[in-house]
């Protein structure tokens, strides 16, 4: 059984040997033990704070498979980004210019920096061990945290984003990356990003253009990469597209990779999800013509928040339409610490395959 659950200290050490698998481009998740350790205290810090978005606040979920006691995957959630310091990412603008004499039109795209996302939840640290990516797996990691943020929309804004990994060749090596952050930070993409991602974003505020980037003026490799997500991102773009989210014309400022948008309310799962209490515990189900489905079920016991894949059963409570109840098996209720009359929501999971974002 795999139950995904708020990061806490003990695991650093499981954390910093899934970073180690990751291969580099996951910035949230560096094979760095201090790092990681400043991490899980920042998430510890944010379920044991008052309710309401703070720009510190950061959730850290852990996949656990439960009988090796291991850690497999990560997932976590960026309250408010860009107020304690700033969230940059180039707005893809378009200029067209007109000429009668003679009679020309030129449309061109412009790259200008912005902090547009100031206020915004994000959506990040998204990574699943290889040997785990199967079934529903990924997408328990990935619909956990829409549940997280309907159970508890007070914590989060009613607008949410996410940075897909931007296009690189086998090397590493990132053409957008080449044609433009190289020239104003002396330094290879990785150890920019690196610096980035343990969070010191000042040096970008001090060494970026300030002023619009034509993009006909970069290199056509560069142009060709701009809003491309990295081959390995396809799986996390398609989960993130069949939740509602949209490219948003915006790119991050290291790798070029796509902004991807949407409101709250457009979430699938959210619009799917439902409160429910736990009505039953059986292992038996007498009754039901065929399997009971395959659901996302979140206990809503703050801040030891746990959510699982489990077949659900629902009872027949017709009178009290809003007060559904459900069934567990015993262990899943074991495992999520619910007891008989504990609220819970619930939502369709579909099989999706993961990868990393």
């Amino acid at each position: 059984m795999l139950l995904l659950r708020p990061a806490r200290p003990l695991d650093g050490d499981d954390l910093y040997e899934l970073a180690l698998s990751t291969g580099g481009g996951l910035t949230t998740l560096p094979p760095d033990r201090e790092i990681l350790a400043s991490k899980i205290e920042q998430s510890v810090k944010s379920f044991a704070s008052a309710s309401g978005p703070d720009g510190d606040d950061y959730y850290l979920f852990v996949l656990e498979d439960v009988e090796r006691g291991k850690v497999v995957g990560t997932s976590g959630i960026f309250a408010s980004v860009g107020h304690s310091k700033p969230f940059y990412s180039y707005r893809i603008l378009h200029l067209t210019q007109l000429s009668h004499n003679p009679d020309m039109k030129v449309d061109t795209k412009l790259l200008q920096l912005v902090n547009d996302y100031a206020g915004t939840t994000e959506l990040g640290t998204l990574f699943l061990h290889p040997d785990y990516r199967k079934g529903a797996t990924g997408a328990l990691l990935s619909k956990a945290r829409y549940l997280m943020i309907g159970a508890f929309p007070e914590r989060f804004s009613q607008k949410i984003m996410a940075e897909i990994r931007g296009w690189t060749d086998a090397s590493g090596r990132s053409p957008f990356w080449e044609a433009i952050g190289r020239h104003f930070f002396g330094m290879d993409f990785h150890d920019a990003d690196r610096i980035n991602g343990m969070g010191n974003s000042q040096f970008i505020a001090d060494l970026m253009p300030k002023f619009p980037i034509y993009t006909n003026l970069l290199p056509q490799e560069a142009q060709d990469v701009i809003g491309k997500p990295h081959d390995d991102a396809r799986g996390a773009v398609r989960l993130l597209t069949e939740e509602g989210f949209r490219a948003a014309g915006a790119v991050d400022i290291f790798d070029g990779g796509p902004c991807y948008e949407v409101p709250v309310r457009d979430i699938r799962t959210l619009r799917k999800a439902r409160r429910v209490h736990l009505a039953g515990i059986s292992s038996q189900q007498d009754g039901e013509p065929q399997k009971p489905p395959m659901m996302l079920v979140a206990s809503l016991q703050w801040p030891d928040v746990r959510m699982l894949a489990v077949p659900v059963v629902q009872t027949q409570e017709q009178a009290q339409a809003d007060h559904e109840g459900i069934i567990l098996p015993p262990e899943a209720a074991r495992v999520l610490g619910v007891k008989i009359g504990d609220p819970l929501m619930i939502a369709p999971l579909n099989k999706a395959r993961s990868g990393k974002k």
